[in-house]
């Protein structure tokens, strides 16, 4: 385990700086959906300069890095002291080299860590499994999308669809409900974990969750499945579109779990998530705490296409193809913000 370390602070750098395949996929579909020439359209080109500039630059897709939340599956005997320890100091380390910005602030003082370690900071938990590998995988989500996560209580009275029950129907009108009242903010279009059942704290748990799952993937629970295709059939007619200029595309991935609760509760949690959904993992050798392979797509493996026809780069700003000369270089550059760039 003499690299673990490594390892892990590569996960934490590919993580901020690299969108994986199957997000930019769905990026991707984005913007041939929308229509050509809007603000929509505009700021969907300007996210695909964005993620491509961030992984010729090595630097951070968006300015704020976001929670660093770890899941790791150990096998039994592993030593998991020794591995949170060595991922605080990979993640101080990123911080210090600028992959990550200095996110973890006293709620009473105020006061910055400036490295992001501090109490409840970075999230890391721990399971085991009957694997020999270890299996670590890291979710980047930013404040601005964590501020339209909600919860809901059911049954629960839902302004302009009335009342939700604790049915499928009700479920149905909190999820719309949930992307509709975000309005584009939290940087749309993104993706929605869900989780259905359990309690305040495991139903946003199971939420949260729902992002690890692949962006392309297709839920094994048939009933699950026909609501988040409903829920992205429908969401994407809402037209609060790409920022919440209006558009063709709203919501880019839904993804929904379910656990059993209390009989006298029922919540629906959402966990909202940017388009610079910014999660990766790793399976590293329990010997040498190498890599052996990266959990999702690697976003080099999808190139974000350029617009057609090809604009005129801005007097004094490189193309993206003229930065991908210095691809992946480990300078420390910060990638602006989407919406900043135009």
């Amino acid at each position: 385990m003499n690299r673990f370390q490594e390892s892990i602070y590569k996960l934490i750098v590919e993580t901020s700086t690299n969108l994986p395949g199957d997000v930019r996929q769905a990026i991707q579909a984005a913007r041939d959906q929308e229509d050509a020439g809007t603000r929509s359209a505009l700021s969907l080109s300007t996210i695909a300069d964005n993620i491509q500039m961030a992984e010729c630059n090595v630097s951070p897709i968006c300015q704020d890095t976001g929670m660093p939340t770890f899941i790791v599956h150990c096998p039994v005997g592993a030593n998991q002291i020794v591995m949170r320890k060595q991922i605080i100091e990979a993640v101080a380390q990123a911080t210090k080299d600028s992959k990550l910005r200095t996110n973890s602030v006293d709620s009473l003082t105020g006061a910055n860590s400036g490295d992001n370690v501090g109490p409840g900071t970075p999230v890391i938990h721990f399971e085991q499994w009957e694997r020999d590998d270890i299996e670590a995988k890291l979710i980047l989500k930013g404040g601005g999308c964590e501020n339209k996560n909600i919860q809901y209580s059911l049954p629960t009275e839902l302004e302009g669809l009335g009342k939700a029950g604790r049915d499928l129907d009700g479920i149905r009108k909190c999820i719309m409900h949930a992307v509709y009242q975000a309005q584009g903010q939290g940087c749309s279009a993104g993706f929605i974990g869900v989780g259905i059942g359990g309690d305040r704290t495991t139903g946003y748990e199971l939420a949260k969750h729902q992002l690890f799952r692949r962006a392309d993937d297709v839920n094994p629970n048939e009933e699950l499945r026909k609501l988040e295709d409903y829920v992205m059939e429908n969401a994407n007619k809402l037209g609060i579109g790409t920022m919440g200029f209006g558009g063709q595309v709203t919501l880019l991935g839904c993804k929904i779990g379910v656990m059993n609760r209390l009989p006298a509760s029922f919540f629906v949690s959402v966990a909202y998530n940017c388009w610079a959904f910014r999660r990766q993992g790793v399976v590293i050798d329990p010997a040498t705490g190498d890599i052996k392979e990266w959990v999702y797509p690697k976003g080099e493996l999808v190139e974000m296409k350029k617009d057609e026809p090809a604009k005129q780069p801005h007097p004094n700003r490189r193309s993206a193809a003229r930065l991908c000369c210095r691809r992946r270089s480990r300078k420390s550059k910060s990638a602006s913000c989407a919406w900043a760039m135009s």
